[in-house]
């Protein structure tokens, strides 16, 4: 009866290393927090303050909170990011909001929003993501273009023609095993036959 038991506890922990792992895997980030996705009030530097000092990791969720057809989200290389230009898009356009998107790879990531002049006037954001949480954290630098005064009043709406939404795809990869609680899982389960001969 005490191997059994031995065993019954054996495999909680091992679940319960699992579950650690697989828990701590993903963050949501509401991208802007009350803001929400729009066009800033203070210009470029509102998103570029909201992601600073934030950890963005694979796996981790950013949401776009924003009224569909008022505004929309395309992921663009840093050459497109710096132009406010739909040049080039990576995946597909998010049209309708809220909309979520999957960090599925590292390095630096650069979202606009393609309505009128909304990238002009501060609807854009440059994150990095890492692997890790062990990373060191990391500091997009997007170049910042010439602002224009937000008294301007071009925010209408473009015609809602245009691809579906969807979430905005990434090249697959696969999160860092090297996390604590996947070493301490596979050290586990490679010595599960072990401690299962010495009961039996």
């Amino acid at each position: 009866m005490e191997r059994f038991i031995m065993c019954i506890l054996f495999f909680v922990i091992i679940n319960a290393v699992a579950l650690m792992q697989f828990t701590a895997a993903q963050t949501v980030h509401v991208v802007g927090d009350d803001l929400g996705w729009t066009v800033p009030q203070n210009g470029a530097t509102a998103y570029s303050n909201w992601a600073a000092g934030k950890r963005f990791l694979i796996g981790d969720i950013l949401v776009f909170n924003f009224t569909t057809n008022e505004h929309d989200v395309l992921q663009v290389p840093k050459a497109s990011f710096d132009e406010c230009s739909d040049d080039n898009p990576i995946g597909n356009m998010l049209i309708n909001g809220p909309a979520n998107v999957t960090l599925n790879s590292t390095g630096e990531q650069y979202y606009i929003c393609t309505i009128g002049r909304h990238c002009e006037l501060g609807q854009r954001l440059a994150i990095a993501v890492s692997a890790t949480s062990s990373s060191p954290l990391p500091a997009p630098s997007p170049s910042t273009p010439t602002t224009p005064s937000p008294t301007s009043n071009d925010c209408t709406p473009a015609p809602t023609s245009g691809p579906t939404a969807g979430s905005i795809p990434a090249p697959n990869a696969a999160p860092n095993s090297s996390s604590s609680s996947s070493v301490l899982a596979t050290l586990l389960l490679s010595m599960f036959p072990i401690f299962m001969g010495l009961i039996f």
